[in-house]
C-alpha cells in the first residue's frame, strides 16, 4: 500500500506565524510533517519561503490563495508556486455574497480559464469546500456538484474537506469515490460529538477518519492535510494529538 504524506495547513497556525513565521516552520517540521499547505507567507518573501522548506526538509504542497487574487494577479500566483516547488493552487473560500446561482455560474467559468492556464504551466487548480457549496440550486444539484460537473476534470480537482462534509450531513468517502482521481488533496479534521459540532483533533470525534484513510489511496489521494480551524488547546498541541493518531492509523 502507497504512503500518502501528510502537510498542515498554515492557518491553523494563524497566530503563530505572524509572531514568528520561520519557527512555526520548524515546529512544523519537529512534529513530523511532510509538507506545508500555506495561507500566506507571512513577512517573508516566496524565495525566502523556499529557502527555509529547503533547510527543513518541507514540501510545499499548494497555496490557499483568495479568489479575488486570482482573478487580478493569476500569472504571478502561478509563478510564486513555480518558485516553491508547489503543485496545487486551491480556491479557498467565497465570500457570502458570492454564493447565489449567477455568481456560481460566473465561477465555473472563471475556474475552467484559469485551470486551463494552470495546467499549462504545471499546476493543478483545485476547489476546496465548505458547508456551504452543499446547499442545493433551483435545479435541484448542490452547487459544489455543479462546481465539479460542470468544469473539466483535467482543470479542476478537489480538495475535499470532511469536516464540512460531514458538518452538512454527507458521508465524505462517498465524495472521493465520486471524484476518484480528482482528488489529490483531502482535508483532515474532525468534529465534536455535542450539539456545538467544534473543530476537534483527528481520533476525538465523530468524523469516520479511518473510513477515509483506508479510501484514500484508491481515490488517487496525494496529500492528506490536517487543518483545524479553531482549537480548544494551543493549535500545536492539536496538531501533535492529530499526528499522533494519524502515526498510528495511516494505512502504509
Amino acid at each position: 500500500m502507497k504512503h500518502i504524506p501528510v502537510a498542515v495547513q498554515m492557518y491553523t497556525l494563524r497566530n503563530e506565524s505572524e509572531r514568528d513565521f520561520s519557527g512555526t516552520l520548524k515546529r512544523v517540521e519537529e512534529l513530523g510533517f511532510d509538507g506545508v499547505e500555506f495561507a500566506g507567507y507571512g513577512d517573508l518573501t516566496v524565495k525566502e519561503v523556499k529557502s527555509l522548506l529547503d533547510e527543513l526538509g518541507l514540501q510545499a504542497v499548494s497555496s490557499h490563495v483568495p479568489l479575488e487574487e486570482l482573478q487580478e494577479n493569476l500569472p504571478k500566483v502561478i509563478e510564486e508556486q513555480k518558485i516553491l516547488g508547489s503543485q496545487y493552487l486551491v480556491v479557498p473560500f467565497l465570500l457570502p455574497e458570492q454564493r447565489n446561482e449567477d455568481d456560481y455560474q460566473s465561477l465555473i467559468l472563471f475556474l475552467q480559464q484559469a485551470g486551463k492556464r494552470c495546467r499549462e504551466k504545471g499546476i493543478t487548480l483545485c476547489y476546496h469546500n465548505h458547508d456551504f457549496e452543499l446547499d442545493h440550486l433551483s435545479d435541484g444539484k448542490m452547487a459544489l456538484e455543479t462546481i465539479f460537473d460542470e468544469t473539466n476534470p483535467e482543470e479542476l480537482h478537489t480538495e475535499l474537506d470532511i469536516y464540512w462534509l460531514k458538518k452538512a450531513g454527507e458521508n465524505p468517502v462517498d465524495w472521493l469515490k465520486r471524484y476518484q482521481g480528482r482528488s489529490p488533496l483531502v482535508h483532515l479534521k474532525d468534529m465534536t460529538n455535542d450539539e456545538e459540532q467544534f473543530f476537534a483533533e483527528l481520533g476525538t470525534g465523530g468524523v469516520d477518519i479511518e473510513a477515509v484513510l483506508a479510501a484514500g489511496e484508491e481515490a488517487g489521494v496525494k496529500w492528506w492535510i490536517i487543518e483545524q480551524d479553531e482549537s480548544r488547546r494551543s493549535p500545536l498541541e492539536s496538531l501533535e494529538i492529530s499526528m499522533n493518531y494519524l502515526k498510528n492509523n495511516i494505512p502504509y
